[in-house]
């Protein structure tokens, strides 16, 4: 089954739409009997392929998660059309990897979240959001993401990786800009396309990704020399080390995917929290033994990561549905969030949901999130920190959100308290 003209998922316009017009969309795909198959718009200077099956259903997602020998993160997953090699220099990384390769990176990074050293950093990230509060109440209220949600989880990742913090902007800067990649307010790329349009984009996410990838490189060789026991030190020295392109990749992934959900869950939670105060009154009730089900609730109700890509390997049969090798299959997780087949009233906001079998942090299998429990010590650090010293503190209005059809980004959110 292809899809209608109605329900194209491969039009950027499509994810410009109101997030509950997307989510109507997303209901009719999952009660159909078979996945559709969507036709895939070519972008200038990277390309296309003649499309993908859309897999919306929490079964489908969460088996095709499991099964990474067919469905396979290479040549990537990060990108629907193939990445060139001119961007996978930077943007590669080891999600778009297969075992055994993916498991040796894996193996090497997952040092940097050990229950050892996240416990150390219990501490530094309650120090860093009193700061951020502090600094949030100097200068009144103003946008919610620039004040607050966005800078906690990019300098506790410039902590882990000892980046000093007068380069702390400039990281969230070039953050910005390949998580927005597609919106005309960080790269100048519109809708349309245009030739001339993408290029001065891809020309801004390069020179953002070699920023990135040359800071980390030049750490990197600091700290081959001169080890001083943070996360570079342990991963650029040891039997099993990183490459310096592999650092390079590592920290633009790191930067990235430990920024996105967080800064976007916080974010979106100010809003859900405005949006229905009950929850709210709910949580303050008994905080530390509901916050943990509230951040659940949070990441799945919101999805920050739209969907993933994989490429069949071979034909297959899954849930009575055919694909053939080379095929590509795209997992929405916004849509799996949202399976009624699988949660009571899955468009209701209810932070006592349980059980919350979300796929917000990926589905299960080898790629599930490393830093899945980082993500939810950091909203839950910083939620405490907001209610208790900011009670009356309220999203005003409606988010600007970000156009992105792998991002389910808030730009600017206003507040006051």
């Amino acid at each position: 089954m292809t899809l209608s003209a109605d329900l194209d998922l491969s039009q950027l316009p499509f994810w410009g739409l109101p997030q509950a017009e997307r989510m109507e969309v997303f209901r009719k795909l999952r009660a159909l009997d078979h996945p559709v198959f969507v036709r895939e718009q070519a972008v200038p200077f990277v390309g296309g392929g003649d499309g993908y099956y859309a897999l919306v259903r929490h079964a489908d997602v969460t088996e095709a998660s499991r099964n990474a020998a067919v469905f396979s993160s290479e040549p990537c997953s990060n990108s629907i059309p193939d990445m060139p090699r001119w961007l996978s220099v930077y943007f590669g990384s080891m999600i778009n990897m297969d075992d055994p390769r993916h498991a040796r990176l894996r193996r090497i990074v997952s040092r940097a979240f050990t229950p050892r050293i996240l416990s150390k950093m219990e501490e530094d990230l309650a120090a860093a959001a009193a700061q951020i509060v502090d600094e949030a109440i100097e200068a009144g209220p103003g946008d919610f993401v620039a004040q607050v949600a966005a800078r906690l989880p990019v300098r506790v990742i410039c902590d882990m990786m000892g980046i000093p913090p007068k380069f702390h902007d400039l990281v969230l800067r070039r953050t910005n800009v390949i998580l927005g990649n597609a919106d005309p307010e960080y790269t100048g790329i519109n809708p349309d396309f245009s030739r001339v349009n993408v290029a001065r984009g891809l020309a801004k996410l390069l020179r953002a990704g070699f920023s990135l990838n040359r800071m980390a490189a030049r750490l990197g060789d600091e700290r081959r020399r001169r080890p001083t026991g943070d996360l570079v030190s342990l991963l650029v020295n040891g039997d099993e080390r990183l490459t310096p392109q592999e650092l390079g990749s590592f920290f633009i992934l790191l930067v990235v995917a430990g920024s996105e959900t967080t800064r976007n869950a916080i974010a979106y939670g100010l809003k859900l929290f405005t949006d229905h105060p009950q929850q709210r009154a709910y949580l303050l009730e008994d905080f530390d033994d509901r916050i943990v089900r509230a951040c659940d609730e949070i990441v799945r109700y919101t999805t920050p990561v739209i969907q993933f890509r994989r490429t069949v390997t071979r034909d297959h049969e899954m849930n009575g549905a055919a694909y053939k090798k080379g095929d590509k299959v795209l997992l929405f997780y916004n849509s799996a969030n949202r399976d009624e087949s699988v949660f009571t009233d899955p468009d209701v906001f209810d932070i006592s949901r349980d059980p919350n079998p979300h796929v917000g942090f990926g589905g299960p299998g080898p790629h599930y999130c490393l830093g899945a429990h980082l993500a939810r010590r950091e909203m839950t650090v910083m939620f405490r920190e907001l209610f208790t010293r900011l009670p009356d503190i309220k999203a005003v209005g409606e988010p600007d959100f970000l156009l992105s059809n792998f991002i389910n980004g808030v730009k600017h959110l206003r507040y006051s308290f």
